[in-house]
Protein backbone atom coordinates (compact mmCIF):
# COMPACT_ATOMS: atom_id res chain seq x y z
CA UNK A 1 0.00 0.00 0.00
CA UNK A 2 1.18 3.51 -0.44
CA UNK A 3 0.26 5.99 1.53
CA UNK A 4 1.16 10.01 2.13
CA UNK A 5 0.98 12.39 4.90
CA UNK A 6 0.63 15.70 3.15
CA UNK A 7 0.69 18.19 6.78
CA UNK A 8 3.47 19.23 8.26
CA UNK A 9 2.89 19.38 12.02
CA UNK A 10 1.17 15.80 11.35
CA UNK A 11 4.97 14.43 9.63
CA UNK A 12 6.74 16.39 12.23
CA UNK A 13 5.72 14.97 15.19
CA UNK A 14 7.86 12.15 16.86
CA UNK A 15 4.88 10.35 18.37
CA UNK A 16 2.95 10.41 15.22
CA UNK A 17 6.14 9.48 13.24
CA UNK A 18 6.42 6.54 16.14
CA UNK A 19 2.55 5.14 15.37
CA UNK A 20 3.10 5.54 11.80
CA UNK A 21 6.66 3.33 11.56
CA UNK A 22 4.66 0.74 14.29
CA UNK A 23 1.72 0.19 11.22
CA UNK A 24 2.75 2.06 7.88
CA UNK A 25 6.44 1.95 8.37
CA UNK A 26 6.16 2.90 4.37
CA UNK A 27 4.68 5.36 4.32
CA UNK A 28 5.76 9.10 2.98
CA UNK A 29 5.85 11.73 5.58
CA UNK A 30 6.18 15.51 4.74
CA UNK A 31 9.55 15.57 6.85
CA UNK A 32 10.63 18.36 5.38
CA UNK A 33 7.76 21.10 6.54
CA UNK A 34 6.58 22.06 2.83
CA UNK A 35 3.62 24.09 2.16
CA UNK A 36 2.35 22.42 -0.79
CA UNK A 37 0.89 24.66 -3.94
CA UNK A 38 -1.81 22.12 -5.30
CA UNK A 39 0.41 21.31 -8.43
CA UNK A 40 2.88 20.14 -5.89
CA UNK A 41 0.45 18.23 -3.89
CA UNK A 42 -0.88 16.53 -7.06
CA UNK A 43 3.02 14.91 -7.94
CA UNK A 44 3.22 14.30 -4.10
CA UNK A 45 0.35 12.06 -4.03
CA UNK A 46 -0.40 11.26 -7.18
CA UNK A 47 0.08 7.39 -6.91
CA UNK A 48 -0.72 7.09 -3.16
CA UNK A 49 -3.56 4.64 -1.99
CA UNK A 50 -3.79 6.28 1.06
CA UNK A 51 -3.81 10.02 2.51
CA UNK A 52 -3.64 12.16 5.91
CA UNK A 53 -4.70 15.24 4.94
CA UNK A 54 -4.45 19.27 7.08
CA UNK A 55 -5.68 21.78 5.10
CA UNK A 56 -4.70 20.68 1.99
CA UNK A 57 -7.24 21.02 -1.20
CA UNK A 58 -8.91 17.79 -1.83
CA UNK A 59 -10.47 18.73 -4.86
CA UNK A 60 -12.39 17.47 -8.16
CA UNK A 61 -8.79 18.90 -9.99
CA UNK A 62 -6.25 17.16 -7.13
CA UNK A 63 -8.88 14.12 -7.54
CA UNK A 64 -9.05 13.60 -10.76
CA UNK A 65 -5.00 13.13 -10.95
CA UNK A 66 -5.20 10.42 -7.88
CA UNK A 67 -6.35 7.30 -9.69
CA UNK A 68 -5.52 5.35 -7.11
CA UNK A 69 -6.75 6.97 -4.07
CA UNK A 70 -8.91 4.97 -1.79
CA UNK A 71 -8.84 6.93 1.31
CA UNK A 72 -8.95 10.23 2.71
CA UNK A 73 -7.97 10.33 6.49
CA UNK A 74 -8.65 13.75 7.97
CA UNK A 75 -6.05 15.41 10.36
CA UNK A 76 -8.04 17.37 12.21
CA UNK A 77 -12.18 18.32 11.77
CA UNK A 78 -13.06 20.90 9.16
CA UNK A 79 -13.82 18.74 6.13
CA UNK A 80 -14.31 22.12 4.43
CA UNK A 81 -11.19 21.56 2.07
CA UNK A 82 -12.61 18.28 0.61
CA UNK A 83 -14.61 17.71 -2.08
CA UNK A 84 -17.28 15.35 -0.35
CA UNK A 85 -19.14 14.78 -4.06
CA UNK A 86 -16.08 14.09 -6.09
CA UNK A 87 -15.45 11.44 -3.55
CA UNK A 88 -18.28 10.16 -3.62
CA UNK A 89 -18.47 9.90 -7.29
CA UNK A 90 -15.08 8.42 -7.15
CA UNK A 91 -15.67 5.65 -4.14
CA UNK A 92 -12.77 7.12 -1.86
CA UNK A 93 -13.83 6.66 1.39
CA UNK A 94 -13.52 9.93 3.92
CA UNK A 95 -11.71 9.16 7.54
CA UNK A 96 -12.96 11.89 9.77
CA UNK A 97 -13.97 11.98 13.62
CA UNK A 98 -15.83 15.25 14.57
CA UNK A 99 -14.56 17.42 18.07
CA UNK A 100 -11.08 15.87 17.62
CA UNK A 101 -9.79 19.09 19.11
CA UNK A 102 -12.16 21.04 20.22
CA UNK A 103 -10.56 21.57 23.89
CA UNK A 104 -7.75 23.39 22.17
CA UNK A 105 -10.05 25.38 19.91
CA UNK A 106 -12.21 26.39 23.17
CA UNK A 107 -9.31 27.24 25.50
CA UNK A 108 -8.14 29.64 22.95
CA UNK A 109 -11.09 31.17 22.43
CA UNK A 110 -11.40 31.91 26.23
CA UNK A 111 -7.51 33.39 26.07
CA UNK A 112 -9.28 35.60 23.31
CA UNK A 113 -11.73 36.60 25.66
CA UNK A 114 -9.90 37.45 28.80
CA UNK A 115 -6.80 38.89 26.99
CA UNK A 116 -9.33 41.34 24.52
CA UNK A 117 -11.21 42.28 28.50
CA UNK A 118 -8.18 42.66 30.66
CA UNK A 119 -6.62 45.01 27.64
CA UNK A 120 -3.88 42.46 28.28
CA UNK A 121 -2.69 42.21 24.26
CA UNK A 122 -2.79 45.76 23.37
CA UNK A 123 -1.16 47.08 26.86
CA UNK A 124 1.36 44.44 26.28
CA UNK A 125 2.61 45.77 23.27
CA UNK A 126 2.53 49.37 24.23
CA UNK A 127 4.83 48.19 27.26
CA UNK A 128 7.08 46.96 24.67
CA UNK A 129 7.26 50.06 22.91
CA UNK A 130 8.10 52.20 26.12
CA UNK A 131 4.52 53.13 26.82
CA UNK A 132 3.02 52.64 30.37
CA UNK A 133 -0.75 52.49 29.71
CA UNK A 134 -2.61 51.40 33.11
CA UNK A 135 -5.77 50.93 31.42
CA UNK A 136 -7.07 47.08 33.02
CA UNK A 137 -10.07 46.49 31.04
CA UNK A 138 -13.12 45.19 32.78
CA UNK A 139 -13.84 41.81 33.95
CA UNK A 140 -14.96 38.96 31.46
CA UNK A 141 -17.72 37.44 34.67
CA UNK A 142 -21.26 38.45 34.18
CA UNK A 143 -21.06 39.80 30.16
CA UNK A 144 -23.06 38.69 27.77
CA UNK A 145 -21.39 36.28 25.16
CA UNK A 146 -23.18 35.35 22.07
CA UNK A 147 -21.74 31.77 20.43
CA UNK A 148 -22.75 31.07 16.73
CA UNK A 149 -22.53 27.78 16.41
CA UNK A 150 -22.89 25.04 19.33
CA UNK A 151 -21.38 21.88 17.92
CA UNK A 152 -18.38 20.39 19.90
CA UNK A 153 -16.43 23.17 20.12
CA UNK A 154 -19.12 25.82 21.14
CA UNK A 155 -20.74 23.07 23.62
CA UNK A 156 -16.87 23.11 25.07
CA UNK A 157 -17.23 27.15 25.52
CA UNK A 158 -20.13 26.97 27.33
CA UNK A 159 -18.91 24.68 29.47
CA UNK A 160 -15.43 26.73 30.31
CA UNK A 161 -17.35 29.97 30.76
CA UNK A 162 -19.29 28.43 33.62
CA UNK A 163 -17.51 29.40 36.50
CA UNK A 164 -17.44 33.09 35.12
CA UNK A 165 -21.53 33.36 35.13
CA UNK A 166 -21.58 35.10 31.81
CA UNK A 167 -25.07 35.08 30.10
CA UNK A 168 -24.22 33.22 26.87
CA UNK A 169 -26.63 33.80 23.80
CA UNK A 170 -26.56 31.29 20.78
CA UNK A 171 -27.89 30.45 17.08
CA UNK A 172 -27.42 27.48 15.77
CA UNK A 173 -29.33 25.89 12.66
CA UNK A 174 -29.93 22.27 14.59
CA UNK A 175 -32.43 22.25 17.46
CA UNK A 176 -31.04 21.84 20.54
CA UNK A 177 -33.81 22.60 23.13
CA UNK A 178 -33.01 20.37 26.07
CA UNK A 179 -28.82 21.49 25.74
CA UNK A 180 -30.12 24.82 26.01
CA UNK A 181 -32.47 24.39 29.04
CA UNK A 182 -29.92 22.57 31.02
CA UNK A 183 -27.02 24.54 30.08
CA UNK A 184 -29.32 27.98 31.30
CA UNK A 185 -28.72 29.25 27.37
CA UNK A 186 -30.51 31.49 25.75
CA UNK A 187 -31.58 30.65 21.85
CA UNK A 188 -32.05 33.97 19.92
CA UNK A 189 -31.59 35.35 16.08
CA UNK A 190 -28.06 36.00 14.72
CA UNK A 191 -29.36 40.04 14.93
CA UNK A 192 -30.67 39.70 18.60
CA UNK A 193 -27.40 37.98 19.31
CA UNK A 194 -24.94 40.32 17.72
CA UNK A 195 -26.89 43.38 19.30
CA UNK A 196 -26.69 42.61 22.60
CA UNK A 197 -23.12 40.35 22.98
CA UNK A 198 -20.02 41.60 24.70
CA UNK A 199 -18.28 39.15 22.88
CA UNK A 200 -19.24 37.41 19.61
CA UNK A 201 -17.33 33.83 18.94
CA UNK A 202 -17.73 31.84 15.90
CA UNK A 203 -17.93 28.24 15.62
CA UNK A 204 -19.56 27.35 12.26
CA UNK A 205 -18.36 25.14 9.80
CA UNK A 206 -17.58 27.03 6.44
CA UNK A 207 -19.63 26.47 3.29
CA UNK A 208 -21.82 28.22 0.81
CA UNK A 209 -24.29 29.03 3.82
CA UNK A 210 -21.80 30.86 5.83
CA UNK A 211 -19.33 32.53 3.51
CA UNK A 212 -19.19 36.10 4.45
CA UNK A 213 -21.73 35.26 7.95
CA UNK A 214 -20.79 38.59 9.27
CA UNK A 215 -20.22 41.41 6.71
CA UNK A 216 -19.80 45.54 7.89
CA UNK A 217 -24.47 45.40 8.68
CA UNK A 218 -23.91 42.76 10.77
CA UNK A 219 -20.72 44.68 12.96
CA UNK A 220 -23.02 47.98 12.71
CA UNK A 221 -25.42 45.81 14.41
CA UNK A 222 -22.99 45.56 17.42
CA UNK A 223 -22.19 47.53 20.14
CA UNK A 224 -19.31 49.69 19.56
CA UNK A 225 -17.59 48.27 22.59
CA UNK A 226 -18.10 44.53 21.18
CA UNK A 227 -15.57 42.11 20.60
CA UNK A 228 -15.69 39.62 17.30
CA UNK A 229 -13.94 36.34 17.64
CA UNK A 230 -13.45 33.87 15.00
CA UNK A 231 -11.51 30.83 15.92
CA UNK A 232 -13.40 28.61 13.16
CA UNK A 233 -12.53 29.02 9.93
CA UNK A 234 -11.42 31.41 7.44
CA UNK A 235 -13.99 33.63 5.48
CA UNK A 236 -16.77 33.47 8.09
CA UNK A 237 -15.75 37.40 8.71
CA UNK A 238 -15.35 39.86 5.82
CA UNK A 239 -11.86 40.75 6.00
CA UNK A 240 -12.04 43.70 3.85
CA UNK A 241 -15.13 44.51 6.15
CA UNK A 242 -13.57 43.79 9.87
CA UNK A 243 -10.59 46.07 8.69
CA UNK A 244 -13.09 49.23 7.87
CA UNK A 245 -14.74 48.04 11.53
CA UNK A 246 -11.81 47.99 13.45
CA UNK A 247 -10.03 50.72 12.20
CA UNK A 248 -13.33 53.53 12.34
CA UNK A 249 -14.22 52.11 15.88
CA UNK A 250 -17.76 50.11 14.60
CA UNK A 251 -16.94 47.64 17.38
CA UNK A 252 -14.00 47.69 20.07
CA UNK A 253 -12.09 45.03 19.06
CA UNK A 254 -11.48 41.58 17.11
CA UNK A 255 -9.60 38.24 17.72
CA UNK A 256 -9.15 35.39 14.33
CA UNK A 257 -7.13 32.53 14.38
CA UNK A 258 -8.15 32.04 10.58
CA UNK A 259 -8.35 33.68 7.22
CA UNK A 260 -9.48 33.49 3.62
CA UNK A 261 -5.72 33.69 2.44
CA UNK A 262 -3.33 31.59 4.74
CA UNK A 263 -0.68 33.21 5.63
CA UNK A 264 -2.59 36.25 4.86
CA UNK A 265 -0.70 39.10 3.72
CA UNK A 266 -2.45 42.38 4.15
CA UNK A 267 -0.08 43.54 6.31
CA UNK A 268 -2.12 46.73 7.11
CA UNK A 269 -5.02 45.05 8.79
CA UNK A 270 -2.92 42.58 10.83
CA UNK A 271 -1.11 45.58 12.50
CA UNK A 272 -4.28 46.72 13.87
CA UNK A 273 -3.78 47.75 17.96
CA UNK A 274 -7.25 46.04 18.41
CA UNK A 275 -6.70 43.12 16.44
CA UNK A 276 -5.43 39.92 17.81
CA UNK A 277 -4.53 37.40 15.11
CA UNK A 278 -3.00 34.30 15.65
CA UNK A 279 -1.82 32.01 12.73
CA UNK A 280 -4.65 29.37 12.97
CA UNK A 281 -3.15 27.67 16.07
CA UNK A 282 -6.60 26.69 17.57
CA UNK A 283 -6.56 23.56 17.28
CA UNK A 284 -2.86 23.17 17.31
CA UNK A 285 -2.17 22.48 21.04
CA UNK A 286 0.51 19.31 22.08
CA UNK A 287 -2.00 17.25 22.80
CA UNK A 288 -4.68 17.85 19.98
CA UNK A 289 -2.16 17.40 17.25
CA UNK A 290 -1.48 13.83 18.76
CA UNK A 291 -5.44 13.46 19.30
CA UNK A 292 -5.58 14.36 15.41
CA UNK A 293 -2.64 11.92 14.27
CA UNK A 294 -4.30 9.24 16.36
CA UNK A 295 -7.77 9.45 15.25
CA UNK A 296 -6.26 9.76 11.35
CA UNK A 297 -4.14 6.83 11.86
CA UNK A 298 -6.58 4.52 13.20
CA UNK A 299 -9.16 5.67 10.12
CA UNK A 300 -6.14 4.10 7.95
CA UNK A 301 -6.09 1.08 10.49
CA UNK A 302 -9.27 0.19 10.37
CA UNK A 303 -9.88 1.02 6.40
CA UNK A 304 -6.97 -1.62 6.18
CA UNK A 305 -7.91 -3.73 9.24
CA UNK A 306 -4.79 -3.21 10.44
Amino acid sequence: MKIAATSPSFSKNSVLQKEMSRYFPKAKLNLEGKRFNKEELIEYIKDAEAVIVGLEPMDEEVLSKCSNLKIISKYGVGLNNIDKDACRKREITIGWTGGVNKLSVAEMTLGYMLMLSRNLYMTSNELKNGIWNKSGGFQLSGKTIGIVGVGHIGKEVVRLLKPFGCKILVNDIIEQNEYYKENSLIEVTKEELYRSSDFITLHTPFDETTNNLIKLDNMKLMKSSAYLLNSARGGLINEKDLKIALSSGIIAGAAIDAYVEEPPTDAEFLALPNLICTPHIGGNAKEAVEAMGMSAIEHLRNFYNI
